[in-house]
């Protein structure tokens, strides 16, 4: 692959860490689907990598612990394309992309904030008004 796998800022994945298999892949192609091994499936050990720092190991490790095999592997297909070299491509980007955002640090928390009291007194005169315009459009009631 020319491209290194970049999982976020200087973390890179390296091509020793990674197992690439390839098959037959179904849907279009014609006869060329029969005899190449078109589709991509790429297996990164995730438990075991050295190239994360532990912290992200560990982050990655818990949010993708449903995708992984063994809970420890993180696996990735691609077969849209005809061409076994774009469907590596494909498998590349999304490990790179599943890996830097499991490995992104968690939201900052939300401070809890009241509405200012302008903004409370404006809600409330609109809807007095409001309701008073509401009320004009009724008809009156009683027998007049």
């Amino acid at each position: 692959m020319p491209e290194p796998i970049r999982v976020r800022g200087s973390v890179v994945v390296p091509d020793a860490e990674l197992v690439w298999r390839f098959s037959r892949s179904s849907g279009p192609g014609g006869q060329h689907v029969n005899t190449s091994d078109t589709q991509v499936e790429l297996r990164y050990d995730l438990a075991a990598s050295a190239a994360l720092p532990e912290v992200w190991k560990e982050r990655a490790l818990e949010r993708l612990a449903g995708r992984l095999v063994d809970g420890r592997v993180l696996v990735v297909r691609a077969s849209e394309h005809r061409s076994q070299w774009r469907n590596r491509e494909v498998a590349a980007a999304r490990l790179a992309s599943l890996l830097g955002e499991a490995t992104a640090p968690p939201p900052k928390a939300r401070r809890a904030t009241k509405p200012s009291r302008g903004m409370v007194e404006r809600r409330l005169f609109n809807k007095r008004h409001r309701a008073e315009l509401k009320q004009g459009r009724r008809a009156p009631r009683g027998g007049e």
